[in-house]
C-alpha cells in the first residue's frame, strides 16, 4: 500500500481504537498491523506527538509479562478530535470514491 496512503490515515486508527479502550503502544502496533502494514517506528512519534497536544494521557499499568505497560487513554478533547477527523474522513472517502467510480465507468 501507498506509504502516504498510511502516514495520513495512522493517526485516525489510532484514535478509533483508543475510542473504546484504553491500550498500551505495542498493542495498537499490533491491532493496525492486522489490517495495515506499519512499523512501531511510525506509531511511537505520533504517541508522543498525540500526547503533547492533549488528545491523550498516558499512566502505567504492571504487566505480568514484564516491565510496566504505558497505557494511552483518550482525553474529551482527543474525543472531539477523533468525531472531527471521522467526518472528514468520510465526507474524503465518499468523494474519491465517487470520482474513482466515474474513472472506472468511463473506461
Amino acid at each position: 500500500m501507498n506509504v502516504q496512503f498510511k502516514k495520513g490515515v495512522l493517526e485516525l486508527c489510532v484514535l478509533v481504537l483508543l475510542d473504546k479502550q484504553d491500550r498500551y503502544g505495542y498493542e495498537l502496533v499490533q491491532k493496525i498491523s492486522d489490517r495495515i502494514e506499519i512499523s512501531e517506528g511510525t506509531v511511537y512519534p505520533l504517541l508522543r506527538r498525540l500526547t503533547k497536544e492533549e488528545y491523550f494521557t498516558t499512566y502505567l499499568k504492571e504487566s505480568t509479562e514484564g516491565p510496566s505497560r504505558k497505557y494511552y487513554t483518550l482525553t474529551a478533547k482527543g474525543r472531539d478530535y477523533l468525531h472531527q477527523l471521522v467526518q472528514e474522513w468520510r465526507t474524503f472517502s465518499e468523494a474519491v470514491n465517487l470520482l474513482i467510480k466515474e474513472g472506472v465507468a468511463s473506461e
